[in-house]
């Protein structure tokens, strides 16, 4: 038998001790398993021996599966387990970062998506996991707060609520939260995934008029009456334009939404994100 993590001592208590103390670790960091409960005798006595091990942590197994997974992708990268507490927080450092981190951060993401249920295997109460390449999700997050802000102060000028384009949970997080403050806008998400996106309302909205309103997932009006076409079509051209629904025959005006966005990727009561 193996015997490398093995220890002995007069009893079982005794032996796990000599254990813990050579791990340098707690009864909660390891897992202990019972190889022999020993035998008292006068002459020749048996030692009690137990197999003590530290158990390998959320964070550790989440490194150690993207590890297994650049390997298999033929990347040169080296993983860092950064925190492993209140969320497990890896860094990864490559020679090839643009590969893993993808178009839009799309890589990345996929990567924190699998480390993330790896990490909470077996666990009732989800623990979050985030994983970063060379500060990108720093730099990220400084744009997308800044876009937020702009298009906020847009909405307050325009009146009008604006629609971002789709972004996943974790960019959508950061709109919300970066105006979670504001006393002029608040946020609510939209949509189904994977186009779900952010919308910002201004307080000083104006009313709707009465007419229905553009369902979230309609298309885009797509007329070919705008001035691009020279003139041609239905005129509504610059109703696409403005990302609002089409104008009806009575010729009043519906009400318009703008959809602004970036793809360099909590208000209220904590909307749904």
């Amino acid at each position: 038998m193996d015997e490398k993590d093995v220890y002995s001592g007069k009893t079982v208590e005794e032996a796990i001790q000599i254990g813990l103390a050579t791990l340098g670790a707690t009864e909660e960091q390891v897992e202990i398993k019972v190889l022999d409960e020993g035998k008292k005798k006068l002459i020749g006595g048996v030692k009690a021996r137990v197999k003590v091990v530290k158990k390998v942590s959320d964070g550790v197994r989440a490194v150690n599966f993207i590890d297994g997974l650049l390997d298999i992708l033929k990347l040169n990268a080296v993983c860092e387990l950064v925190s492993d507490d209140e969320k497990v927080e890896i860094n990864i450092t490559s020679t090839e970062s643009s590969h893993i981190i993808g178009r839009h951060g799309e890589v990345l993401d996929a990567l924190q998506s699998l480390a993330g249920a790896v990490a909470n295997i077996g666990r009732e109460d989800y623990k979050r996991v985030v994983v970063d390449c060379e500060n990108y999700r720093e730099g990220r997050e400084k744009t997308l707060k800044e876009l937020a802000e702009r298009l906020a102060k847009k909405a307050v000028e325009r009146q009008r609520r604006v629609n971002l384009e789709p972004m996943n949970p974790y960019e959508r997080r950061i709109i919300h939260s970066a105006l979670s403050e504001s006393e002029e806008v608040k946020t609510i998400s939209s949509g189904k995934e994977p186009a779900r996106f952010v919308v910002i309302i201004p307080n000083n909205e104006k009313p709707y008029d009465g007419r229905r309103e553009r369902n979230s997932g309609e298309r885009r009006d797509r007329g070919r009456g705008d001035r691009r076409d020279g003139g041609r079509g239905n005129g509504r051209g610059r109703d696409r334009r403005e990302g609002g629904a089409p104008r009806s025959s009575g010729g009043s005006k519906a009400k318009r939404e703008i959809r602004f966005g970036t793809f360099l990727g909590n208000s209220g009561n904590k909307p749904e994100v």
